[in-house]
C-alpha cells in the first residue's frame, strides 16, 4: 500500500495544505494553528456536504507528546476527516479555540467516529474544555457488523486491514 503527500507549499504562515493520496485516493489535508482557517475549513465541509448535514460522519483523532514521567501531556493536535477532506488543528500552538469548532463538535446531527474515540473525547474535554456529542467506536460497531468479537479491542491498523483489506504503517 502507498501512501505519497504533496505539499502545495502555501507561503502563509497559517497553515499548509497538502494532497495526501492512500490506495488511489486523494484527501486534501489542512494542517493549521490558526482559527481563521478553522472557520474556512468547517464553513467549506458544510457547504460541500449540505444537503447531508443531518447525518454527516466525521472521523476524529487526537495526538500528544509522548510523556516519560508521570504527566500527562495535553492534546496536541485534533484531526477530523470528512469525504476526502482532513483538517489536523494544531491545538498547542492556536491562541483561542474558535466557536465554529466548539459548535461543530457539539451538532447532535454530526456523528463522530474513531478508535478508541471515547478516551480521545474525555482528553479534549479535560485537556482543552472541547465537548464531542454523538461518537461511536469503529472497533464496536466493526464487532457487531462482522460477528468478531476480537474486533471490540481491536487497533485501526488492524481494523483497517481486516475490514477494509488495507494495510497502513503506523
Amino acid at each position: 500500500m502507498t501512501i505519497t503527500i504533496v505539499d502545495h507549499r502555501v507561503p502563509e504562515y497559517t497553515h499548509d495544505l497538502y494532497d495526501v493520496t492512500f490506495d488511489g485516493d486523494e484527501i486534501l489535508t489542512l494542517l493549521t494553528h490558526t482559527p481563521s482557517m478553522v472557520d474556512s475549513w468547517i464553513s467549506e465541509i458544510e457547504t460541500i456536504h449540505r444537503r447531508r448535514l443531518h447525518r454527516l460522519i466525521v472521523g476524529l483523532d487526537v495526538e500528544w507528546r509522548p510523556s516519560f514521567s508521570r504527566i500527562r501531556n495535553p492534546v496536541a493536535t485534533l484531526q477530523l476527516c470528512v469525504g476526502r477532506r482532513c483538517l489536523i488543528f494544531q491545538l498547542l500552538y492556536a491562541p483561542f479555540i474558535p466557536q465554529s469548532l466548539e459548535d461543530f463538535l457539539t451538532d447532535s446531527d454530526y456523528t463522530f467516529v474513531g478508535v478508541g474515540i471515547d478516551a480521545d473525547v474525555n482528553k479534549l474535554l479535560n485537556d482543552h474544555d472541547l465537548e464531542v456529542t454523538n461518537t461511536v467506536d469503529l472497533r464496536g460497531l466493526a464487532a457487531r457488523a462482522f460477528h468478531r468479537g476480537d474486533f471490540g479491542n481491536a487497533g485501526l491498523k488492524h481494523l483497517t486491514r481486516e475490514v477494509l483489506g488495507k494495510e497502513i504503517g503506523l
